[in-house]
């Protein structure tokens, strides 16, 4: 067995696409349109899995968009979130920050925090090895929101 990847609906694909890729910087690995489904499908992998996912041996993000939504998309209690190990949460976050992203739960032990995705999508990012030292503004910031 082999687990393949966790697909997530998105209601704006172009949202979705600069939150994942642009800010989050994961890669978008392939892309499938629908003409006759009307639906598209993207593949995104984290650039350490990308040459093993382009060879389908990663675990992937899927976004699946509908071109014609007919309902809204929630979350229930069962899904928790996404997680991601990251270089550097600090550079991440003030990046994401200044993008207009809100930090739910900032990194205030230099090791964890939560962000949402355009689609309320709970992200957790890790610190990639050692906490970081508690530094300002993320040691006093408090939570917003859920997560």
């Amino acid at each position: 067995m082999q687990y393949l990847h966790t697909m997530i609906r998105v209601t704006n694909l172009e949202d979705s696409l600069h939150f994942y890729c642009d800010l989050l910087g994961l890669v978008k690995t392939s892309q499938y349109d629908s003409e006759k489904g009307r639906f598209s499908l993207v593949f995104l992998a984290a650039p350490e899995d990308e040459a093993l996912a382009k060879k389908r041996s990663a675990p992937l993000l899927e976004l699946t968009y509908n071109w014609d939504p007919q309902e809204d998309y929630t979350t229930g209690r069962a899904f928790g979130h996404l997680a991601f190990r990251v270089d550097d949460l600090y550079g991440l976050c003030d990046k994401l920050q200044s993008s207009g992203v809100t930090i739910n739960r900032p990194p205030r032990d230099g090791h964890m925090a939560f962000v949402k995705s355009p689609d309320n999508i709970s992200i957790e990012l890790l610190q990639k090895g050692d906490s970081l030292d508690p530094a300002e503004p993320w040691a006093s910031m408090q939570n917003t929101g859920t997560w």
